[in-house]
């Protein structure tokens, strides 16, 4: 006995192992242990084409207004409060009328739940569909939170793919073999994270007559909405509400780029009414009444942010990402390690195939990015952080300079490791 109380092996808390089992899957956790095989006497700037965050970059900025909406909620000192666990009134307003302009039916600001960015909603929506024995279908490659928060809700995965020669459209015939009777729902992110895809319209309407046929709802990704600058014009899976129930999550921080600003949405694209009739409202009402809520002063800005941001804001922001998309695309043919099946047309990320037979004494794509970290001070995400084993998650939402600085370095280190002929 130590100090008259239980010996050291007898103490009955333990840690949460699955809580360990689920942040090694994340996208952070991947980019953390690369950032660790960085050589410190290396002088030269970091070049990070592995991250979802642009904010710091000066072509990047977010808008003038939306600041100033921030700071006038914050100076109005009436937004110091707690909020309500479902979001203001006006916000949840502002939301519906900003979704409802892309969409045949008019959202109800009782469809809106705002949430602490995406990552609230996606977590709020997925543990709501966890119940004993049920399955949800994910996209590979995909956002692997998805599979972090599910597996941490003992809600099983199920995987289909993502046809690289087809754009990356959903494998619908995958969708139907992996569905049963314990399916709840399946994801879809568009614009797509991590391919930099755009679904096109007639490809989400037959998602949404497969979902129906499977008696599952689509919950439908689309943080990066309206972030497209290919020939396919962003379509919202609500559009299809009418033939499946759709939970939509999205947020400010793409397309605002001001992801540190914590303020996403969860909304119920439901017109005939059967998420109420399952139950789903009334469980997400009740995450949300146990769980935190978005800073109160961001809801406060939110309806000036997304009613009266200019127009000119949103389309600098989409010639710089086209642009940077173009450099991105263009690079990649010139390393021969390297090959992209597909221009990016959306989103921030593009997904490239690693040949690694071109290669001497590199075997994976977590190698090849560890010893790009180290030799050159480029951090790239290994596509089996995504679920697609040695392929390469590239952004290209950084200032071109750093785009064209490291893709030479990554050209020099493919010389340097290229297979003797």
């Amino acid at each position: 006995m130590e100090n008259g109380g239980l010996s050291r092996n007898q103490w009955r808390f333990r840690a949460n192992e699955d809580l360990t089992k689920a942040s090694a899957i994340t996208v952070r956790g991947v980019l953390n242990m690369l950032m660790g095989n960085l050589n410190a006497n290396d002088s030269r700037p970091v070049i990070p084409l592995g991250h979802g965050d642009p904010s710091a970059f000066p072509s990047f900025r977010t808008a003038t207004s939306a600041v100033d909406a921030l700071c006038s909620a914050i100076r109005s000192a009436k937004f110091d409060g707690y909020s309500s666990t479902v979001g203001i009134p006006a916000a949840r307003s502002a939301v519906a009328n900003y979704l409802s302009k892309d969409l045949p039916h008019k959202l109800s600001p009782d469809d809106v739940f705002l949430t602490i960015g995406c990552t609230q909603a996606l977590e709020a929506v997925v543990t709501v569909l966890s119940r004993p024995k049920s399955n949800i279908l994910l996209p590979r490659p995909g956002f692997p939170y998805y599979e972090a928060r599910a597996g941490f809700s003992h809600l099983e995965v199920r995987h289909f793919d993502l046809v690289s020669e087809k754009g990356w459209e959903v494998d619908l015939d995958a969708v139907e073999a992996l569905s049963d009777e314990n399916t709840v729902a399946m994801v879809i992110i568009n614009p797509g994270n991590p391919c930099g895809n755009v679904f096109k319209y007639e490809h989400l309407k037959k998602i949404a007559e497969t979902a129906k046929r499977l008696g599952i709802l689509v919950i439908s990704d689309e943080v990066y909405d309206h972030l497209t600058f290919g020939s396919s014009p962003f379509v919202p899976m609500g559009v299809f509400a009418s033939i499946v129930p759709v939970v939509t999550v999205g947020s400010i921080s793409k397309r605002w780029i001001v992801p540190g600003w914590r303020l996403g949405w969860l909304v119920t694209n439901d017109p005939d009414g059967i998420l109420m009739k399952q139950g789903i409202v009334d469980s997400i009402k009740g995450f949300l009444n146990i769980s935190s809520d978005p800073a109160t002063f961001s809801q406060g800005a939110l309806s000036e942010i997304l009613e009266n941001t200019p127009s000119d804001f949103f389309e600098k922001i989409i010639v710089v990402l086209r642009e940077c998309a173009n450099i991105v695309y263009d690079r990649i043919k010139e390393i021969p390690c390297l090959t992209c099946p597909s221009k990016p047309e959306g989103s921030m990320f593009v997904m490239v195939k690693l040949n690694l037979p071109l290669l001497e004494g590199i075997n994976d794509d977590l190698e090849f990015c560890r010893m790009l970290a180290e030799e050159e001070s480029v951090i790239v995400l290994p596509g089996v952080a995504v679920g697609l084993k040695n392929w390469l998650r590239i952004t290209f939402a950084v200032e071109p300079s750093y785009l064209d600085d490291g893709f030479r370095r990554i050209k020099a280190f493919h010389q340097r490791h290229a297979k003797k002929q």
